[in-house]
């Protein structure tokens, strides 16, 4: 009898299982009204677990200078009970620096409006994504008014979480000034030009300092001091030795996975 007991329980859980599996829906498009260019690239795939409610959603920016790439969902967030909205946004240069922060802005205001039907909590909505992608996650979140034309606080964001970002102006619209990659601007296309205390939490993931291109890892420390110093209470940063600027989204992808699996209470400013 209690073998016959067990294997029916077995049996119930793998059903379970299945009925819970993941699915993805492809090629959403995020952005109407924006002209061919935007109906070609504004779109995203959302990777949700069939049949569960209320989980956490990552919003996923691919890197690739702003020049090239293309969305995909992370392996290392495949299976882990997160909700990946992952994002095409328009490419310098056949669009401009603001139509691709837009972009930006844009993917994330649909995750807020419709990830609830994918059984996503919108109140655990992370922004996060590599080079190009930590760059777009830092700009949306800190300057507020790229969410606020599509009727979002970008503060209701539970946590930033860039990985190896830009944080001065971006090298790509810098060329395109005829800049070096050695000049440093910082303008109102700098996340550091957008500092303030009551940004969401975030968490800072650099590459190794002497590995990462072009002093990354440097400006992402004094983007995490200046957050310290205007008095954010909820920054936190990361330096994972030995990897480059490409293999340490890796490893980042498991710091992203603890604060999305295990998040700390957020700062309450009303208090």
């Amino acid at each position: 009898m209690k073998k016959t007991f067990t294997f029916i329980v077995v049996c119930m859980l793998a059903l379970l299982a299945n009925a819970q599996e993941y699915k993805t829906v492809e090629n959403i498009p995020y952005h109407a009204d924006a002209g061919d260019y935007a109906a070609e690239r504004c779109k995203l795939d959302v990777y949700y677990q069939d049949g569960v409610k209320d989980l956490p959603v990552v919003v996923w920016f691919h890197g690739g200078g702003l020049t090239s790439g293309n969305k995909q969902v992370p392996e290392q967030l495949q299976n882990s009970k997160i909700i990946v909205v992952a994002v095409n946004y328009r490419l310098l240069p056949k669009a401009e620096l603001p139509e691709v922060i837009d972009d930006a802005a844009a993917a994330v205001a649909w995750t807020f409006k419709n990830i609830a039907q994918y059984g996503g909590d919108t109140k655990k909505i992370y922004v996060s994504g590599h080079s190009a992608g930590g760059y777009l996650t830092n700009m949306i979140g800190l300057d507020k008014k790229w969410l606020q034309k599509y009727g979002i606080d970008a503060d209701n964001i539970a946590a930033l979480v860039p990985f190896s970002g830009q944080v001065i102006t971006h090298f790509a619209y810098r060329q395109s000034k005829g800049m070096k990659n050695t000049q440093p601007l910082i303008d109102e296309f700098a996340p550091l030009y957008w500092i303030r205390p009551d940004a969401p939490k975030m968490v800072i993931i650099s590459g190794d300092r002497e590995e990462e291109m072009l002093g990354r890892y440097e400006e992402t420390a004094y983007f995490w001091r200046m957050l310290k110093v205007v008095g954010h209470p909820d920054v936190t940063m990361y330096e994972l030795d030995g990897y480059n600027h490409g293999e340490m989204a890796a490893p980042a992808f498991h710091l992203l996975k603890k604060y999305v699996i295990y998040p700390r209470p957020k700062i309450d400013w009303n208090r």
